[in-house]
């Protein structure tokens, strides 16, 4: 038997929206969250605290974490490479793709006109985008390469 949305009891609607708010259990995400916090990187998870550092003055690094292959790979420790160097932005920020969806849009209306990819990294200045790497350009490639191109633009703008 098939119900129709409209025969569930509001209540009903609402636990399982909550239940099911994030495509993953938080316990598998934890260990890639902890990657990029563990080396200084602040978690958004609401698309206020998105605005918040974005729009900020100075410069901000966002990644777009997710549970892929080439985030674990290539992604992450790129982005960990990269925050090491000398020069580096002010903020180090993530938001996960298929949790935080309010936070993860906002952040990724902010990454127009490219389109939404996960992962994907970018640099902004004083809240305008100045440096974009989609996953196009992180599947395939070492994360020494990737990191290359974000210590290049660390160093043109930060």
């Amino acid at each position: 038997m098939i119900l129709h949305a409209s025969a569930v009891p509001l209540y009903h609607k609402e636990e399982i929206n909550k239940a099911f708010k994030d495509m993953y259990p938080e316990y598998l995400v934890e260990p890639m969250r902890a990657e990029l916090a563990n080396v200084g990187f602040q978690e958004l998870k609401t698309a206020a605290d998105v605005d918040s550092a974005i729009s900020a003055e100075g410069t901000v690094f966002v990644v777009v974490n997710s549970v892929c292959g080439c985030a674990a790979a290539n992604a992450r420790p790129a982005a960990k490479i990269a925050a090491a160097n000398a020069k580096h932005p002010d903020k180090l920020v993530t938001v996960f793709a298929g949790m935080e969806k309010e936070a993860v849009d906002k952040a990724r209306s902010y990454m127009m006109p490219f389109p939404p990819s996960s992962p994907a990294m970018a640099l902004f200045k004083d809240g305008k985008l100045v440096h974009m790497i989609e996953r196009h350009q992180i599947e395939g490639r070492p994360a020494q390469m990737i990191a290359d191109s974000l210590i290049g633009a660390f160093d043109q703008y930060c």
